[in-house]
């Protein structure tokens, strides 16, 4: 029998918005692994404990092609069905995916990112910083640099114009918010396929050679291509949306969470050395992805306890798992200090987040350079009154007034 578990927007405690949803606490302790019926319809199992949500992520009897179980009610798609671009990697097992991944690794590896993108990064971060100062004392953080910051970075990595980012970031945020309607969350997904295509088609023209994306086009068509024009189409799409959108959630959630949190944020500030624990402990406190993600069984086997039956979708609630005092001391703590192994903040396994490194490059850059500047940097608004964004894919904030 399955129980209604979760709705439409997540239903958090506006309270406490950097805190996943009540209810997983008690499912964690008493249900880690429930049958549940998700908004859309679709049935499946959620996965509460860090143990077994890592087993989900890494046992190769769990297949990522999965339908969707984050849509509003009666809005399902079978995998890898109904969408307008090809899912490249999030849809893929092995060893189909290892060969798309190769592609891409060499370009997001720690050694990459520090010598091809931190000193553009430092760079355009000063910058920001610069402007703020040169700005009014108050000002809204997302628009002034979480969300400038992640948009310049793919644009220099991809070879995308940063004089597009408003049309793509809209179009991002129309096809991940789940409050909007089906024919919405399309258009958006359309727009963004269009406009790589144009894209694609200009770099061909010119003969364009700078950025991954250039790089990808070079490894399509002919005999020695690699990716087929869908794939390609794709994975532009992909590494588009979800290089910005993610960060910038991350940014504002993370500025928010030490400007509410002074005792760390002052740490921070004297210790500038504890970044790297810093942002390790931000991705485990906040991980902005709030529905979770799926995987379906290729066969039958046991999760927990639970018998998972061939054709079953498990569903790991990383927001849970991150929070799950088996694997973290005092989870619901904020500490910059933790000794961090690992969390799933990115997932886990052969599909965890491929740019999961320039995320963290960002992170580290922006948080310390941030508060050096403005040390008396502080929210204008209550933290009630701070609009959060609970119906995208990934939670954030929506506008961060401050004042510095």
């Amino acid at each position: 029998m399955t129980q209604d578990l979760i709705q439409q927007p997540v239903p958090r405690d506006p309270a406490n918005p950097l805190d996943p949803p009540a209810e997983f606490t008690q499912l964690r302790e008493d249900q880690p692994i429930v049958k549940v019926r998700f908004p859309n319809g679709t049935t499946g199992w959620l996965v509460t404990r860090f143990e077994e949500g890592s087993q989900v992520f890494s046992d190769p009897r769990l297949s990522a092609k999965r339908p969707r179980h984050d849509t509003p009610e009666g809005d399902v798609a079978e995998a890898g069905k109904n969408h307008p671009f090809e899912s490249v990697l999030v849809m893929m097992d092995e060893p189909e995916h290892g060969v798309y991944r190769r592609l891409l690794n060499s370009r997001f590896t720690p050694k990459a990112v520090q010598r091809q993108l931190q000193p553009y990064i430092d760079k355009i971060v000063d910058e920001h910083l610069d402007a703020i100062a040169a700005g009014p004392e108050t000002f809204d953080f997302v628009q002034a640099m979480a969300l400038p910051i992640p948009c310049l970075v793919i644009c220099e990595l991809l070879g995308v114009p940063y004089e597009d980012r408003d049309g793509f970031h809209h179009a991002t945020v129309a096809m991940m918010d789940m409050a909007n309607s089906r024919e919405e969350r399309d258009k958006g997904a359309h727009w963004l396929v269009d406009y790589i295509t144009r894209l694609v088609a200009e770099k061909r023209r010119t003969g364009a050679s700078d950025g991954l994306l250039s790089k990808l086009i070079a490894k399509t068509g002919g005999e020695d291509g690699i990716l087929t024009e869908g794939q390609l189409i794709g994975l532009s799409v992909l590494l588009l949306f979800a290089g910005h959108d993610t960060t910038a959630a991350m940014l504002g959630l993370s500025t928010l969470t030490l400007l509410t949190h002074d005792e760390q944020r002052q740490d921070l500030i004297q210790h500038p050395e504890k970044i790297g624990s810093a942002v390790e402990e931000l991705l485990r406190y906040l991980t902005i992805v709030q529905f979770g993600l799926g995987r379906v069984a290729k066969e039958d086997l046991e999760i927990g306890g639970a018998q998972i039956k061939k054709g079953d979708l498990v569903v790991v609630a990383m927001n849970a798992a991150n929070r799950d005092a088996r694997a973290f001391d005092d989870p619901d703590a904020l500490d910059i200090d933790r000794k961090i192994t690992r969390h799933l903040a990115f997932g886990y396994g052969v599909h965890a987040c491929l740019g999961q490194n320039i995320a963290r490059a960002e992170l580290k850059t922006v948080l310390p350079k941030l508060f050096q500047r403005f040390p008396d940097l502080r929210l204008a608004t209550p933290l009630e009154q701070v609009p959060m964004d609970f119906t995208g894919t990934n939670y954030g904030v929506r506008k961060l007034m401050v004042t510095r």
